[in-house]
């Protein structure tokens, strides 16, 4: 899995330039065709978080990864994206078109509550496949967007909220889409791929106020929008171990280069690796190994 990306990193890799105003206190808002993207053989998005809000409306065939959920679009489809959800989007036809828009959070401070909406919840389904009618209603929205924009009407941000709200309404008068039925082994090969890719994006660590979020397996199970008993099964199905196991073995491994190959103290490591008490480290530590994180790092460099 790759790095969350930030609102600033999207315009630099699609556009070569970031707006001036994109961290201001109102939040920021954009819209553009998909077409200018995507366009003939368009590449696949990789699986990654993003650090804002992302409404698609999709055109062509496609299919996207969820967690453990697969869902092909033979059309046409609405795609909702927020900072908590990780995804990805493979094409499934040379040409894509649509429309999509971004924003940060806090463009919606004090305006709505966008967590209430299910397409933006852990266990919602953010894949709304569509018919004819009710693209063409969606795309007259967005046209909306890009004439709202560019214009100099004192509330333009106001009503651009509004469209938002506009998409989200009718969104959920629909169906969600379907995900595509799949032998329960491979859906644990892929939940367990996912959870192994978001276990090491936390590493390695190399700045001392760099600190692993996800110690615990109710912790990836949120990541990834599924149930914990779900994660568990199936890690245990494909690794023949525990979810716990996974995770300790790799803080101890990352324990173990920080102790031999930098010179922060235990409790700068403890900190580092999710620890909230240095003692807590040191019983992690010494219940695996036998050895106090002290004991181990004068054994190494002796």
């Amino acid at each position: 899995m790759e790095k969350t990306q930030s609102i600033e990193e999207f315009y630099k890799s699609k556009l070569n330039w970031v707006p001036d105003n994109i961290r201001r206190e109102i939040g920021h808002f954009n819209v553009f065709k998909l077409d200018d993207f995507a366009g003939t053989h368009p590449k696949p998005v990789p699986y990654s978080r993003k650090d804002y809000y992302k409404i698609s409306l999709i055109i062509g065939r496609n299919k996207i990864y969820y967690a453990d959920k697969e869902i092909e679009i033979t059309k046409q489809a609405l795609l909702f994206a927020n900072p908590q959800i990780p995804y990805n989007w493979e094409s499934l036809d040379d040409e894509q078109s649509g429309y999509f828009c971004v924003f940060t959070p806090a463009f919606f401070h004090h305006f709505g509550n966008l967590s209430k909406y299910e397409v933006f919840q852990p266990n919602g389904t953010p894949i709304f496949e569509i018919n004819d009618e009710q693209a063409e209603s969606i795309k007259q929205i967005y046209l909306q967007m890009f004439e709202e924009i560019s214009s100099d009407y004192e509330h333009k941000y106001d009503a651009l909220r509004n469209l938002v709200f506009a998409i989200l309404h009718q969104t959920h008068k629909m169906k969600p889409a379907k995900k595509i039925d799949k032998q329960e082994i491979n859906a644990s090969h892929r939940i367990s791929i996912l959870f192994l890719e978001l276990l090491e994006r936390q590493f390695p660590i190399e700045d001392v106020r760099q600190r692993v979020q996800f110690r615990s397996a109710s912790d990836f199970a949120n990541q990834l929008s599924i149930h914990v008993n779900h994660l568990s099964r199936a890690i245990r199905e494909t690794t023949e171990k525990t979810t716990s196991q996974i995770i300790a073995e790799r803080l101890l491994q990352e324990a173990k280069i920080l102790l031999t190959q930098t010179t922060w103290n235990i409790s700068e490591i403890a900190f580092a690796l999710g620890f909230t008490e240095v003692t807590h480290f040191n019983n992690f530590f010494k219940k695996h190994l036998n050895i106090n994180p002290t004991q181990f790092r004068n054994v190494r460099i002796s």
